[in-house]
């Protein structure tokens, strides 16, 4: 029988996916310029010629193909189609292979570069239409991809993965992400989303190297990323160096669950059991440190210059949502559905957007809403919500 919180979480969200996928049924179709929109603000106008990432673009594919699944419907095909389509005709680079990062509104490439973040969110989408559609190209394509990142990423000297390159693969200068990044060969963050396309891959291609590669990539944030307080290390020269000090309590939730799920699917059993172990403590440690008062996920945090963001992004909650229920799963201790009941609460008060739909880009510390960030854009997707309304709807 379901926990009573349990099932508070699972009705809340399974009438939350809903809400999400509508919204981004009826506001992000480019009627224009074909694909989607490129940004919308925080009030849902369209921002006239807004450039288009690969981000977004490949996220909206992941997210209305697994609602597909979810719901085995096909009422998003044409979503999920138009989705596929545009990436393959305007981001596929033909000539070097992989990605764009970045293009005009009308769907010119204006960012040539080969970030691996991008690439391994290409494999996690194609692999979750392939799981839906059964479209053949769409694995073949996930699976050239997953083979340039180890041909052109795969630091095969000091092991992991190499954060970007040129449009040809060849060294660049500056990799970060974003501007708020450090510019460093290597991220807790990319490694972390490799490993999440990796496991989805795995799932339709038993391939025994992606399979090796998969096991690797786990053990790595045992021995590189995991630190003694549990938390996630976050940039590290080529040579594992490490060059900060920033928590991230996002991302320390979210690696929590994703290390036990690709234990599951290369059913590694002792592998399974490591990591269900290292998600509890990182689980004892977030439910300590990571939640507001209030019951929202504080962004991030530097215990050398004390320097604490309170901010609360839309992610992290998704993501706290998702790690504490695997921790109440894996202990079937109810402090940790009583931690996710907060952070619910949180989320249905201050971040949903009950007017206008989707959620708040994020939520200063008092609780005031921040005006200046998109509700769809490069970074905003209706990715980590609509996931963890899948996962613990079900």
């Amino acid at each position: 029988m379901k926990h009573p919180k349990a099932e508070k979480i699972a009705n809340v969200l399974t009438k939350e996916l809903e809400n999400i996928l509508n919204y981004w049924t009826h506001n992000s179709i480019d009627e224009l310029n074909d694909g989607f929109l490129g940004e919308r603000d925080h009030y849902n106008n369209i921002v006239p010629n807004a450039t288009k990432g690969v981000i977004l673009n490949s996220r909206i594919l992941w997210s209305f193909s697994a609602a597909s699944s979810h719901y085995k419907t096909d009422k998003y095909l044409a979503i999920c189609k138009r989705s596929y389509d545009y990436l393959e005709t305007f981001f596929k680079d033909e000539l070097y292979g992989g990605v764009f990062w970045e293009l005009s509104s009308e769907g010119k490439p204006l960012n040539k570069r080969k970030q691996i973040y991008a690439q391994a969110f290409m494999i996690y989408a194609l692999s979750e239409y392939y799981l839906y559609s059964k479209n053949q190209d769409a694995l073949e394509w996930a699976i050239d991809i997953y083979e340039l990142i180890e041909k052109h990423a795969n630091d095969t000297v000091n092991n992991g993965y190499i954060e970007a390159f040129n449009e040809d693969w060849s060294p660049i200068k500056d990799m970060r992400l974003s501007n708020k990044d450090a510019n460093e060969a290597k991220t807790m963050n990319t490694h972390l989303h490799v490993l999440e396309a990796y496991t989805n891959l795995y799932k339709v291609y038993k391939n025994p190297s992606l399979k090796q590669h998969l096991t690797n990539l786990t053990t790595l944030f045992f021995n590189k990323f995991l630190n003694p307080e549990n938390h996630l290390n976050l940039f590290f020269d080529e040579e594992w160096n490490l060059k900060s000090s920033t928590i991230s309590y996002g991302h320390d939730i979210e690696t929590a669950w994703l290390l036990i799920e690709a234990a599951k699917v290369i059913a590694n059993e002792k592998l399974l059991q490591k990591t269900q172990d290292i998600a509890v403590l990182i689980a004892n440690t977030f439910v300590k440190e990571g939640i507001d008062t209030d019951g929202g996920v504080l962004n991030e945090y530097n215990p050398i210059s004390k320097k604490l963001d309170g901010d609360k992004h839309w992610w992290p909650q998704a993501e706290a949502l998702v790690g504490l229920t695997y921790a109440y799963n894996i202990t079937e201790n109810e402090k940790y559905l009583t931690a996710a009941i907060r952070v619910l609460n949180f989320l249905e008060k201050h971040i949903i957007d009950h007017k206008n739909g989707e959620w708040f880009w994020r939520v200063h510390q008092n609780q005031k809403v921040d005006t200046s960030n998109c509700k769809m854009g490069m970074w905003k997707a209706p990715y980590h919500n609509s996931r963890a309304c899948i996962m613990l709807s079900k």
